[in-house]
């Protein structure tokens, strides 16, 4: 009934725009502007339409599309909009008609549809039920039909083309290569910011007390030296294997993503909780991008958000429910929360990179922190 309303919107909408666009179909200009103006309009008839058919047929996959869509849709949806009310409009007579003749029958009362005066009897009803339950029927029918085609004339006007999809992911596949190679750029900074700063300083170090250790003609000070020494050595190495996992963390090919992620969360000097929910192992590349959007969200927290509590989750992503039967288990969900004071950037070197890498992945993210926090990191793969 919502469709029907909304066509009588879109049929004074098309009249409207029909009569404002006859003075100057003459004047090119002057009609280029109106019909840019009428199609943002219909765009926003459209997004009113595509609202509607996600609240009440659950379709929540269409877009983009241009105004020009937007507008020949509107151009040819109210027709079926009317039509879906005409049917609906004679489904209530006829429940009108049958509800009021079965309660004549049954209070023993009159109907004066048909008999003016008389009573109805149980062979004028046995013989009504029959045209009764044939229209009814057809009208049942009717509705659906009429919803079927709203449908596909929403998927064909309101879906990118072909051409326009294959467009739009070259453009996108453009963009995610130009981050990657920006990521990798940083990730190269990183590494030898990394090294310089931390292991080689520990190796400057390590060489020095063990010269000392050398010189020294006092034993208990070299075995002092020598000690301090075998420390620092134990720290370059944990120095140096951190590099190595923020590299890539050759373990997640043995033990997964569930307990590379538990080590991630028992290293975080902010409390993890881990919530994992996936039913089967997601694949490799998959499971790199989730350890490092995991890796630098809690990073970033402990940095940053003065949280006291990370919420870390990885489910199955809402898009992908509808797929658990054909087996389509690697698109997952990743979510990690702060109660920290908020306020990051969603455009600064990190978050962007770590964009970056989910795009390379097919991936969407979205980093919502306002000013008092919480902060929400959200990674979402989408079904292929």
């Amino acid at each position: 009934m919502s469709g029907a309303l909304t066509a009588v919107v879109e049929l004074l909408f098309v009249l409207v725009s029909a009569v404002t666009l006859v003075p100057v179909i003459a004047t090119p200009r002057a009609r280029r502007a109106l019909e840019a103006f009428i199609h943002r309009c219909a765009r926003q008839l459209a997004a009113m339409e595509q609202r509607r058919l996600a609240t009440f047929h659950n379709i929540r996959d269409l877009g983009p599309y241009s105004d020009r869509s937007a507008y020949d849709y509107i151009l040819r949806r109210w027709a079926i909009g009317g039509l879906g009310g005409l049917v609906v409009l004679l489904l209530l007579y006829g429940l009108v008609v049958a509800g009021t003749m079965v309660s004549a029958w049954a209070l023993d009362g009159t109907w004066g549809f048909i008999e003016s005066a008389g009573r109805v009897s149980t062979a004028t009803l046995l013989v009504a039920a029959v045209p009764g339950a044939l229209l009814l029927y057809l009208n049942v029918m009717g509705l659906i039909g009429i919803v079927d085609l709203d449908t596909r004339l929403a998927r064909r006007h309101l879906m990118p083309s072909v051409e326009e999809t294959l467009t739009r992911r070259i453009s996108e596949l453009t963009v995610s290569r130009a981050e990657v190679v920006e990521v990798v750029n940083d990730e190269r900074r990183r590494i030898e910011r990394d090294l310089h700063d931390g292991v080689q300083q520990r190796l400057v170090a390590l060489g020095l007390l063990l010269s000392r250790a050398r010189r020294t003609r006092d034993p208990a000070h070299a075995a002092e030296l020598v000690r301090q020494a075998h420390k620092e050595s134990e720290q370059a190495l944990a120095d140096l294997r951190d590099v190595a996992w923020r590299v890539y963390p050759t373990v997640l090919d043995q033990l997964g993503l569930r307990d590379v992620i538990g080590v991630l969360a028992e290293r975080s000097s902010i409390p993890v909780r881990l919530h994992y929910d996936l039913p089967n192992r997601p694949p490799e590349g998959i499971e790199t991008v989730a350890y490092f959007v995991i890796s630098e969200a809690l990073t970033n927290a402990a940095k940053h958000s003065d949280a006291t509590q990370v919420d870390v989750t990885l489910s199955r992503s809402h898009l992908c429910i509808s797929d658990e039967k054909r087996g389509h288990n690697s698109h997952v969900l990743i979510t990690v929360a702060d109660n920290g004071r908020g306020g990051a950037d969603p455009h600064g070197r990190g978050l962007t990179g770590l964009a970056g890498r989910v795009a390379a992945g097919d991936g969407h993210l979205t980093i919502t922190s306002p000013p008092g926090g919480p902060t929400t990191i959200q990674a979402e793969f989408p079904c292929e």
